[in-house]
Formats: C-alpha cells, sequence, structure tokens
C-alpha cells in the first residue's frame, strides 16, 4: 500500500453525513447542518441547457481544455464581473474543482516540495497535497483577526521547498473574505498563489475579489456546484498562467480526458442566464445566515468572525465542549442534528463546530430548537 495514504484524515463532515444517514435508515428524522451542498434545484434555464444537449446527441467527448464556447463565455464573465482580460488558451474545464486543484499541485510540486496552507481550512487540501507526495505546511489563522493570513506568519512559513499557498475566499470553514490589502501582501510575497474562487456568487456582506484583480500570474480555481447548485453536475474550471498549460493538458488527458459534455452545455446557460436566480438564492441564503447567527449566540455559542459569504457559520463552542469531534457526534445522536466538528479543519478549528445554512428555514429553525434543547441537558 501506498505509504502517503496512511498520513491522509478521513474527512469528517463525510462520516458524520453517512452517520446520519444510517440513522435515517432506522427511522430517525435528521436535520442536516453539516453538509456544504446547495438545497436548491439547479436554475430552469440549467436544466433545459441539459434536456437540450440530450437531444441534440451533445454526449461525445469534448476538447480536453473544454468546449471552446464554454471558455469563452467564462472569459466574457470574467471580464464583466473582475473587469480583467483573461484568455481561453488559458482556461481548463474539469470535473469539478476537485481535479482542478489536484492538477494544479501535481504540476506545480514535486517529492518533499512544501505547500502553505492555512489552520483551518478545508480539510482536503491537506490531502490533496500529500497525494502529491508534497508536504502541507501551516499558516495559523486566529478568529480574533477575522480568520486573516497574517504576512508575517507566511513569511515565517516559507522555505526553499515552498512551492505554493492556497488561499480561499469566501472561506470554508468560516465563511469570511480575504482583505484587499491581504491579497497585495501575498502577491508581493512572491509565493505562487492558488485562489480558490468556488464560494463566489455567495456573498452577503462587501466583495469577493478574484486573485486575477491583483496579479496574472496565479492559478484560479472556480466551478458552477456552489453558486449555480449544479454539485451533481460535476463542473469546475482551472484558469492559469500560460507556460503551465500544457502541462495541466497532458494531466487532464491521461487521467480526466475531459469534462462532462452535458454539464458544459449547462454551464454556458448558467453563466448567460441564471443571475436573477442566483440572486433570488442568495437573499434565502443571507435570511437563513441571519436567523441562524441569532440563534447560536442566544444559545451561548461565541461567533468573532461573522460570516460575509458561502453558507457556513464557524461557531466557537468551548463553553460547552473542548472535543469538538464528539460534541457533534453527542449532538447528532441525542439531537438529530448533524453538524461538523472543527477539528475536521486543523488543530486551531478545535473548539468550533461548523453549521451549514444550506438548508430550507423550517428545517433549520427545527435544527436550532433541537440543539437549543439538547444544550440545556449539559
Amino acid at each position: 500500500m501506498n505509504p502517503v495514504l496512511s498520513q491522509m484524515t478521513p474527512f469528517i463532515v463525510m462520516e458524520v453525513l453517512e452517520k446520519a444517514k444510517m440513522m435515517e435508515k432506522g427511522g430517525l428524522h435528521i436535520i442536516h447542518l453539516e453538509v456544504g451542498e446547495p438545497d436548491f434545484n439547479v436554475p430552469e434555464c440549467v436544466s433545459t441547457a441539459s434536456h437540450l444537449a440530450i437531444e441534440q446527441g451533445c454526449t461525445h467527448y469534448t476538447h480536453s481544455m473544454g468546449d471552446m464556447a464554454l471558455r469563452e463565455t467564462i472569459v466574457k464573465f470574467y471580464q464583466n464581473e473582475y473587469g480583467v482580460k483573461v484568455e481561453p488558451e488559458c482556461i481548463m474545464v474539469t470535473s469539478g474543482s476537485s481535479p482542478a486543484i489536484l492538477m494544479t499541485l501535481m504540476t506545480l510540486c514535486g517529492v518533499n516540495d512544501e505547500v502553505l496552507i492555512s489552520n483551518p481550512c478545508y480539510p482536503c487540501y491537506r490531502n490533496f497535497i500529500l497525494a502529491c507526495h508534497a508536504l502541507p505546511v501551516e499558516v495559523p489563522l486566529s478568529a480574533k483577526n477575522g480568520f486573516q493570513f497574517e504576512i508575517n506568519d507566511v513569511l515565517k512559513a516559507r522555505s526553499l521547498h515552498t512551492r505554493a499557498i492556497i488561499i480561499n475566499s469566501p472561506m470554508n470553514p468560516c465563511g469570511t473574505l480575504i482583505a484587499d490589502e491581504v491579497f497585495q501582501q501575498l502577491v508581493a510575497s512572491g509565493i505562487p498563489i492558488i485562489s480558490d474562487e468556488i464560494y463566489h456568487g455567495l456573498v452577503y456582506q462587501g466583495k469577493a475579489r478574484s486573485i486575477l484583480e491583483f496579479t496574472s500570474e496565479a492559478f484560479v480555481i472556480s466551478g458552477f456546484s456552489k453558486r449555480f447548485a449544479m454539485t451533481g453536475l460535476r463542473l469546475g474550471y482551472l484558469i492559469a498562467p500560460k507556460r503551465y498549460i500544457r502541462h495541466l493538458q497532458i494531466l487532464q488527458q491521461n487521467l480526466f480526458i475531459c469534462a462532462p459534455s452535458i454539464a458544459q452545455k449547462a454551464a454556458i446557460a448558467a453563466l448567460n442566464d441564471a443571475s436573477n436566480e442566483v440572486d433570488a438564492m442568495r437573499k434565502v441564503y443571507n435570511e437563513r445566515r441571519i436567523y441562524m447567527l441569532t440563534r447560536l449566540k442566544t444559545m451561548g455559542f461565541e461567533i468573532e468572525a461573522e460570516p460575509q459569504g458561502a453558507f457556513y457559520i464557524f461557531a466557537n463552542a468551548c463553553r460547552f465542549t473542548c472535543d469538538s469531534y464528539r460534541f457533534a457526534f453527542d449532538v447528532l445522536e441525542h439531537a438529530h442534528v448533524g453538524i461538523t466538528p472543527g477539528i475536521d479543519f486543523g488543530s486551531r478549528g478545535e473548539g468550533f463546530v461548523r453549521f451549514s445554512y444550506a438548508n430550507s428555514m423550517t428545517n433549520i429553525m427545527e435544527g436550532m430548537n433541537r440543539l437549543e434543547n439538547y444544550l440545556k441537558t449539559l
């Protein structure tokens, strides 16, 4: 067995979800506040385009880099959304954002090279890095500082073996946005930046900035799962400096061949015609965000960095527990509410729990009532 596998950690939120599904099979009603998946159906234009693609026989391989019509639509989107010019030859469409992250790391890293990640952060980053036989190096973040990178901590973590830093804004698990001055400091550091922008479009306070507004020498990871509620269509994309594109294309050809053809047709429709439905989804998410923040604070959770985007609240639960893993499974067992333990996101997530408001207001209200009753038993 590959020894790297022994270093990888499980994705704990999936273990919570799997336990919850088993409980549901036993007849229990579980409120899911653990998973980060939109509860909305795809926009109508996406559904229509998907059906049309099948009827027209668009069910074959596409160019390994992606349908040129989609790449050109992404170019227009970046010009309108961020005011930046991207060449279609620098865009590679992928089967979700995860392959884009993996292939970027495979392109940049060799054995025992280092990649900087935040602590806390999306837990799969660490395992992607390990899968490339590289080493994750953690940069500590603090709730008191709004989970912003401190440039001195970044520079302290950097070494001669550093090949990249992964950033995420809006951030999973806490929903915060990276400040403009932090973007500028990271660019000035000279460390290659991999910017995960998958939650762009789901912002309620402030504005999500693309790394491409600050430099063209960066790797952007994004996709259609969150903004357009297209998780099952498995479509993402990567924007990279031109000198890396041929290497990335070779990886894509060998590992994945191409992204799903039907999903690519649907994505064109999403970018062109789904803005009104995205606005409506964002409004609903914000209503849920405000409600959940109020209820959690009333229960005694401390939320030092309120979420500005995505659909998560990262709440300090130290008043109730010093073991977030045990606490999350206890809440599931006794309150029948799924939540994610903070330890899933790194050692500095211990003492926190993540709540997702990607669920109906009816379910969120019921989940909050169950949680409040549970806390009274402690």
